[in-house]
């Protein structure tokens, strides 16, 4: 079975602790007030929520992307947004105008898989660490797997460098403390593409992002969006807009951050109690811990018999290799997500995982 076929199969069986998926707690979603936009979306005589809409978006939820970076420092109008189906269309979006067969994006050790897909579908070559490159992808301000913060001495040398940039902030309004750094984009207009979403803050259901290609850029983007889909979902563009006029972005964001914080302290002292052979940095927000053992296996698929495992034994949890630039390395990894789970499933997912471990041992 394959690694793919073991995920489905372990989010399918409800008896399963799922500790993957990267999803955000269900008892967050705005259900209340999306319910009332919808509502208000149907009322509206021109169904504009049903209609078409310009590839670019809607001008309202363009101008509040634009207005949230011009008080984080960047120097942006709705212009130079554009609005997309989540974060990793606009990835995409830069890729086609950043990556040929052959380029090198230079990118983390471990870093998002989708990206990390998408980057090997367009055949370029994967760079780590301080190697040559044509462009680098980061994570900013909140990184995905390990929920660290952007390291300031990194960042401003990657404005030195020079180098396109690529620039996914899609956790970085989950950092606990609430430290938004100023962006990239503020310090590099002309060769970053900045990429945000509401996925991980309001719905990833939404299917609702965006990206700020650099100005001389935002022209071509724009058509190459109307090529693909023509534009994305008037509907859910309309019930952002609609929350974001009615509620408290930032005060369901404070609600948030406290959740994911006090779930992160929740599992990291279950890991450390059941799991003491695995090591992990302590997450400064996001959704999930990256665990690592020292235990070495050469098996190729020894990733998929440790998934395979822990599912037997009730528990599932993201494979370390699907985060890996390199992965295979002889060492096993898991992201272990706290986000979607209760206090009670991450400690009895923990102890699960601590029988399952055992047994892999004994394998």
């Amino acid at each position: 079975m394959s690694l793919d076929a073991l995920v489905r199969e372990g989010a399918a069986d409800s008896s399963v602790i799922m500790l993957g998926g990267g999803m955000p707690a269900t008892e967050l979603f705005p259900r209340a007030a999306l319910t009332d936009a919808f509502r208000a979306a149907m009322d509206d005589p021109a169904a504009a929520a049903l209609q078409y809409d310009w590839p670019e978006g809607r001008h309202g939820l363009r101008e509040w992307v634009a207005a949230r970076l011009r008080g984080r420092g960047a120097d942006v109008d709705h212009n130079a947004v554009i609005l997309t189906a989540g974060a990793q269309q606009g990835i995409s979006l830069a890729c086609q105008f950043l990556l040929r067969p052959g380029s090198r994006v230079r990118v983390s050790a471990e870093s998002y898989p989708a990206a990390l897909e998408l980057f090997r579908q367009r055949e370029v070559v994967l760079a780590v660490g301080t190697a040559p490159a044509d462009c680098v992808y980061v994570m900013d301000g909140i990184d995905n797997p390990y929920g660290s913060a952007s390291d300031p001495d990194a960042r401003a040398d990657l404005i030195r460098e020079g180098l396109p940039l690529i620039v996914d902030e899609a956790y970085a309004e989950l950092d606990f403390e609430g430290r938004i750094p100023r962006p990239l984009l503020a310090d590099a207009r002309d060769r970053v593409w900045h990429v945000g979403s509401v996925s991980k803050t309001l719905s990833p259901g939404l299917r609702t992002g965006w990206l700020v290609p650099p100005p001389h850029l935002v022209g071509r983007v724009r058509r190459a969006k109307f090529t693909t889909d023509l534009q994305s979902s008037t509907m859910s563009q309309l019930l952002v807009e609609r929350f974001l006029a009615t509620e408290d972005y930032d005060a369901h964001l404070v609600r948030a951050r406290s959740l994911y914080a006090r779930r992160a302290s929740v599992l990291s002292t279950a890991v450390r109690r059941h799991l003491p052979e695995w090591r992990f940095l302590e997450p400064a927000g996001g959704f999930a811990l990256f665990l690592q053992t020292d235990h070495v296996s050469e098996h190729p698929t020894a990733d998929q018999e440790w998934l395979r495992t822990a599912t037997h034994h009730g528990v599932a949890f993201d494979p370390g290799s699907l985060f890996q630039v390199q992965p295979g390395s002889g060492t096993l990894a898991m992201r272990l997500c706290f986000s979607a789970a209760d206090d009670e499933h991450l400690i009895e997912g923990a102890k699960r995982l601590r029988t399952a471990w055992r047994a892999y041992l004994k394998a």
